[in-house]
Order: structure tokens, then C-alpha cells, then sequence
């Protein structure tokens, strides 16, 4: 077995933004660690590397797949994932992570994560990459639970139980995004606390936050998208204060991918989870 799947601190945490990184070297406060996404580190050089070994000398950094196309039916990339490898034995970051989610077919790449059935056979083949994938970078990696926009017939396991599975056949920890459970409980009606209390929060090693879009479906009913371009809200933030009560502290982190905000907005948010954290720490 491998080492912890997160040595990172129960402190808040950004996704890390290179328009960011004057005002974060000079005063990140409260931030206390960065993700990365995978995919935008795996050169060899240049001035993302550059930034990312100066603030890697700083910070604890967590890199965040969203290439490996874990659920795909086909092997993973290898290219891929020698790439990725090279990343972390570099870098050496707290914490790896990647979705419960499909992105591949055959030789073609989709810029979308999509959901999975949770069937015996899908699990099989999730936990046969996550068992590849960790043997390769010599580490536990975190899986993180989607945003949900339908429900499969054929699926014969819940969300929960599935992952509980998943982690127990592969030894991984878990990431749990509170915004995608929001998300997936809206568009999906069924209750987010009920999701929370299912789930195995003894492995998770990371707590993602972010912001979402409201739409409507073809019926009328509420659709919401997971879109990472705004603050997130407040239903979010009470999700957010019932999971830190049942789990304790864990790192916490926000997300802002699209368009992404100037420092002192991001910032904000930051300090909205800080004080969460707060609630938990005293």
C-alpha cells in the first residue's frame, strides 16, 4: 500500500490561476495551499514551470486531473500517464486527484466529463485504472464524485455505495465536491444532506467548493450546471457547514475556472471558507 492519499492542511485553498500569482506570492493570505490542473503542467519548461516550482517552495500544491478518463471503457492513455508521472515525481505534490468520469473514445478526446452507470462491470473497470494509476506514480490518488445531469436505468449500485467500493477494492481516498452534490441532488430531486449522510467521509482528503448556473429542462423543472464561473451560493455554503460538522476539518478548496475573478474577489471566497473551517476548528 501506498502513503496517505492527502498530506494537505484543513485550511482553505484556490484553484491556482497564472493572472494570480504576483498578488499570491506577495499575500496570499488565508490561503494555505493551490491546486493545479495535471494537464497545463506537463512540459518541460517554460514560465508555467517556472511559477509552479516557485510556488511549490511556498505552498502545498494538489494536482488535479481531468484527462485520464477513468471510467472510459478503453486502457488509459500511456503517454498520458507517463506525462503525469513526470509531473508528480518532480513536483511531489500533497495530494493527486481525478474524477469518476469518462472523456475518451478510441483516440479521440472530449472536452467534457461524463457520467458513468454504476454497474458491477463499471466498477470493475474504474477500480482496475485507479489500481494502474497508483501503481504508476507510486501513490493513493483521490477520486472525486461528479455532477450528475440524469440517472442511468442500468445503474445497479447507488453513488455512494459505489465509491465506497471503489476505495475499498483500491485502497484510494476519496474528494468530495459539495457543489456536485448540490448539483446532481437538484437536477437529480433527491436530498443533498440524505447524499452526505451515505457518505464514507472518513476517506476524503480534499473538500472541493464552487459556483454553478441555473437553467431549466425541457419540463420547466430547475437544471443546474456545474460551470466553476461564479461565487458560489449560499445553499452551497449551508451544504458546506453540514458535511464540516459530520467530518471535522478537512482541506478545503475553491474553485473558479471560468470567467475567473480578479485576486481580491477569489480571495473572499477563500476567507468564506476560512471561517467555516473556523466553526469545525473551535
Amino acid at each position: 500500500m501506498f502513503d496517505l492519499a492527502s498530506s494537505l492542511p484543513p485550511l482553505p485553498g484556490v484553484g491556482y490561476k497564472p493572472q494570480h500569482y504576483a498578488e499570491i506570492i506577495e499575500d496570499p493570505a488565508p490561503v494555505g495551499w493551490l491546486e493545479v490542473h495535471a494537464e497545463n503542467y506537463m512540459g518541460d519548461g517554460g514560465r508555467p514551470i517556472a511559477q509552479l516550482r516557485a510556488l511549490s517552495n511556498k505552498f502545498p500544491i494538489s494536482v488535479h486531473g481531468v484527462g485520464l478518463s477513468i471510467g472510459g471503457e478503453g486502457r488509459l492513455d500511456p503517454n498520458h500517464l507517463a506525462r503525469l508521472k513526470h509531473l508528480v515525481d518532480w513536483l511531489n505534490p500533497a495530494s493527486f486527484s481525478e474524477h469518476l468520469a469518462w472523456s475518451t473514445h478510441d483516440s479521440h478526446f472530449l472536452n467534457d466529463l461524463l457520467p458513468l452507470p454504476y454497474t458491477d462491470a463499471t466498477l470493475t473497470r474504474v477500480a482496475d485504472h485507479i489500481d494502474e494509476v497508483q501503481e504508476v506514480l507510486g501513490r493513493k490518488m483521490l477520486l472525486e464524485n461528479p455532477s450528475s445531469y440524469l440517472a442511468f436505468a442500468e445503474s445497479t449500485w447507488s453513488e455512494t455505495d459505489f465509491l465506497r467500493e471503489v476505495a475499498r477494492r483500491t485502497g484510494c481516498g476519496l474528494l468530495l465536491d459539495v457543489n456536485n452534490v448540490f448539483v446532481s441532488a437538484t437536477n437529480l430531486e433527491y436530498s443533498p444532506q440524505s447524499y452526505i449522510d451515505d457518505y464514507p467521509l472518513e476517506l476524503v482528503g480534499e473538500i472541493h467548493l464552487a459556483g454553478h448556473d441555473e437553467d431549466h429542462d425541457d419540463h420547466g423543472k430547475p437544471l443546474l450546471i456545474d460551470s466553476h464561473g461564479r461565487e458560489v451560493v449560499e445553499p452551497v455554503w449551508a451544504l458546506l457547514d453540514y458535511t464540516l460538522a459530520r467530518s471535522g476539518p478537512k482541506p478545503l478548496l475553491v474553485e473558479w475556472d471560468t470567467d475567473v475573478p480578479e485576486w481580491p474577489v477569489l480571495a473572499d471566497e477563500a476567507r468564506r471558507a476560512d471561517a467555516a473551517l473556523q466553526k469545525v476548528i473551535a
